[in-house]
């Protein structure tokens, strides 16, 4: 059983506004990757006063899934993406959205502590399970 775990900070002006914690069983890290930028996505575009969103991930390549047209395994969550991006830059002309690469090997603080974050939380089963 594979259990894989998302960590989403949002931040606003060096202050941080939401942390959220995602785990999800039997997933690839791809789609984790594209839920937790789905869900910030959503998150952000539902605030007033944001005129610029930065996506900052160590998975750029995931996020490339967000902007490809094609049938993919990730699709539902490129249709959401999309959705919720179209409704902000209707918002604004002004409105735009970055998206920066930051491997873990650059040890940049926020970054390690969302790696923390996603390595040390402890999951307590919902219902009894047993491994063969």
């Amino acid at each position: 059983m594979k259990i894989v775990t998302s960590v989403l900070h949002i931040y606003k002006e060096q202050d941080i506004i939401s942390k959220t914690v995602h785990h999800t069983m039997n997933i690839t890290s791809t789609k984790a990757e594209l839920f937790t930028i789905r869900c910030s996505i959503n998150c952000i575009t539902q605030m007033q006063d944001v005129a610029h969103i930065i996506v900052i991930t160590n998975a750029i390549p995931a996020a490339k899934h967000i902007f490809d047209t094609f049938i993919h395994l990730y699709q539902l969550h490129s249709i959401t993406i999309s959705n919720d991006l179209r409704s902000f830059f209707n918002k604004s002309f002004n409105n735009s959205i970055s998206f920066w690469n930051c491997p873990s090997s650059n040890k940049w603080p926020p970054y390690l502590l969302v790696d923390k974050e996603s390595k040390y939380f402890k999951i307590n089963p919902v219902l009894p399970s047993k491994l063969l």
